[in-house]
């Protein structure tokens, strides 16, 4: 039997593998659109700059396969994970369009390899008040280009990515993402 530090370790290495491959392969890929003229800003964060529509994804379509890439996905099944599909849940809300994915090898004893992936519909006034909760319980709320990141607190965390961060939640417009990690957030890919 492992050490829980030796599963908890091999976790972390299976889903840094899993960061590394989907950075390198997003890297080597060719970048479609239009450039940007010198001297112009492609931040969405630009004063002035129109905001970044965000794709529009029926929940319906959604589910623990699909919410990552296929690589992602070969990779965890290569490892010997599986799959558990659970209801969204942040705090006492419950979104019921969501998706949350818990992937690990449910056959160790103590179920400590697991890794966690979430998607879900939410409405302004359900997000303002969800990151407001969060926020009061000790969370983080941190501007991205991509949205606000609501993260827990690093020194509570049972697990944090090379940067530090733990559980985190990403709140775009119109829904949410969710990973044990911040950097697990980058392996969601709807669109």
């Amino acid at each position: 039997m492992r050490a829980p530090r030796a599963r908890s370790r091999r976790a972390v290495m299976v889903l840094a593998a899993v960061v590394s491959t989907a950075a390198f392969t997003t890297g080597c890929a060719p970048q479609g659109g239009p450039s940007t003229a010198p001297g112009a800003s492609a931040s969405p964060d630009a004063p002035g700059a129109p905001p970044v529509a965000s794709p529009t994804i029926d929940p319906e379509d959604v589910t623990c396969e699909n919410m990552l890439s296929s690589e992602t996905v070969d990779t965890f099944t290569a490892t010997g994970w599986t799959v558990r599909e659970d209801p969204f849940v942040i705090l006492d809300l419950e979104l019921p369009q969501g998706t949350s994915c818990t992937w690990g090898d449910f056959t160790s004893p103590t179920n400590d390899d697991l890794v966690l992936f979430g998607w879900s519909p939410i409405s302004d006034s359900d997000a303002s008040a969800t990151r407001t909760a969060l926020e009061a319980e000790g969370w983080l709320l941190e501007d991205d280009s991509r949205g606000v990141l609501i993260t827990e607190d690093p020194a509570s965390a049972l697990r944090v990515d090379d940067e530090g961060y733990g559980m985190t939640y990403l709140f775009r417009e119109g829904w949410v993402e969710v990973s044990d990690t911040k950097q697990g957030l980058d392996l969601i890919d709807l669109g």
